[in-house]
């Protein structure tokens, strides 16, 4: 071959290693972190904290003199600037339709506020200490033995949801044919009823570890997970860091982001129908009409990333600020096409109560700061330094779109991280809060997604209660 061909080879060898080692380091799978288990996030020291492990009985309950304070606010309303003239969510919440929604809630939602807080305390309510930490969760199980396999089940929001999101799936969930199922849906830490972090630190990695944490101290080994929103993100993690707990995880909004995700979504970009199915290309394409809408949607997310207290503290006691911040995202996540509506689209998919239940727990509890820390405690160095979406889990994984929500991500990219990706769907209507928005259409892609992994075999349920 002579000495051109020799170090021809050697320079295809040494450039093949080298391509092997860049893509180990920069993109390769990687093994799980160890997180502390045992972290420590309330007030003060540790050395002089003591776990109690009870589980206490809990009740929503806020007195008559909290609701008139409230109503004298609602009463004393600010001067609004009116709309620019033939806009209607474009701008943000239209301020004509903000009159109508506080008009309700003065007149209408809290004049029955016994009965939507006998709404809000239908099922069982609970809290426990964990790391420190007052966790608050509804906890749903079956009243008598059935004979049918008993399934627990992890149901968590994100934000600004709450527990709300998921009472009619918990309600299909206690109906099923097939299965007794023992849901679990806890507020996060630092909302609703649930103490807030006292240290720095406690980011989604850190929650999943508190909310297997809560699974085991229930008695629940292995269990579903299911989430969206911040829920998406901590089940994400928590199948990543505790395998061997976790039955199957669903999610109605898969968004990993391996390494190989701006690559592979650029590759796809030039023929999406071979790496997509045809008829859902839209989902995901074109690909920057997708980028601009991130982009138009995500200001508060850098707000809340980066100066979580200075949003917190001007929505802290200001219930109509409170509830426009919250509830335009119910109108522009839902579908992208509401912001052209003079209600947002609001009356589409929400009765007026459910959506002022969820404003009314960032309220009463005083938890709009506290949750948006979360944002600021993901984006450390140290967070994504723990490189999650690096870490491939063997749990099996179900992927539900429904395509007005914020993000998609394809099959492609998303087994780079779930390798068990055992179901793909694509629903052509629903956006963020799909639990609440299309109850229907979620509850049974979850069935759909948990009968494919029982009748895989992969489990083995315990059918004592």
């Amino acid at each position: 071959m002579g000495l051109f061909g020799n170090f021809i080879l050697i320079f295809i060898g040494l450039c093949g290693f080298l391509g092997v080692r860049v893509y180990k380091q920069n993109f390769g799978p990687l093994p799980k972190p160890d997180l502390d288990a045992a972290a420590y996030w309330g007030p003060g020291d540790k050395a002089t904290y003591k776990e109690d492990t009870t589980v206490h009985p809990f009740k929503i309950s806020f007195s008559a003199e909290v609701i008139s304070k409230l109503k004298t606010k609602l009463e004393d309303l600010p001067e609004y600037h009116p709309p620019l003239e033939g806009v209607n969510f474009e701008y943000g919440f239209n301020s004509n339709h903000l009159k109508q929604v506080i008009k309700y809630w003065k007149d209408g939602y809290l004049s029955k506020w016994d009965l939507r807080q006998a709404y809000l305390n239908k099922y069982p309510h609970f809290k426990t200490k964990i790391q420190g930490l007052d966790i608050h969760f509804i906890h749903v199980k079956p009243t008598k033995a059935s004979g049918k396999p008993v399934l627990p089940i992890l149901l968590m929001h994100g934000w600004p949801g709450s527990i709300v999101e998921f009472y009619s799936l918990i309600e299909k969930l206690q109906k099923n044919e097939d299965y007794d199922f023992q849901m679990v849906i806890p507020s996060l830490p630092g909302y609703g009823f649930s103490q807030a972090s006292a240290k720095t630190g406690l980011g989604p990695a850190e929650v999943a570890v508190i909310m297997r944490n809560l699974m085991v101290r229930l008695g629940y080994q292995k269990f579903y997970v299911q989430g969206g929103d911040w829920g998406s993100l901590i089940g994400s993690n928590l199948i990543t860091l505790f395998p061997e707990n976790c039955l199957g995880y669903h999610s109605n909004m898969c968004a990993a982001r391996p390494p190989t995700f701006a690559i592979k979504t650029f590759i796809a970009s030039l023929h999406p129908s071979y790496f997509i199915p045809e008829q859902y290309v839209d989902f995901f394409y074109p690909f920057w009409s997708k980028v601009a809408f991130i982009l138009e949607e995500s200001g508060y997310m850098h707000i809340q990333c980066t100066k979580p207290d200075t949003i917190g503290t001007t929505l802290t006691g200001n219930p109509v600020g409170l509830a426009a911040y919250i509830l335009e995202k119910f109108s522009t996540w839902t579908n992208s096409e509401f912001r052209n509506l003079p209600d947002g689209g609001l009356s589409k998919r929400f009765t007026m109560d459910a959506m002022l239940d969820n404003v009314m727990i960032y309220y009463l509890t005083n938890s709009i700061t506290t949750s948006q820390r979360l944002y600021s405690e993901a984006f450390t160095y140290k967070q994504m330094g723990l490189n999650l979406d690096r870490v491939p889990t063997p749990v099996p994984t179900g992927c539900a779109r429904f395509k007005h929500d914020l993000a998609q991500t394809f099959d492609w990219i998303l087994k780079d991280k779930y390798p068990n990706l055992v179901h793909s769907t694509y629903h052509p209507d629903g956006g963020h809060f799909a639990a609440m928005e299309v109850p229907d259409v979620m509850y049974k892609d979850l069935m759909d997604f948990i009968k494919k992994v029982q009748n895989a075999g992969k489990t083995k349920p315990n059918n004592e209660l």
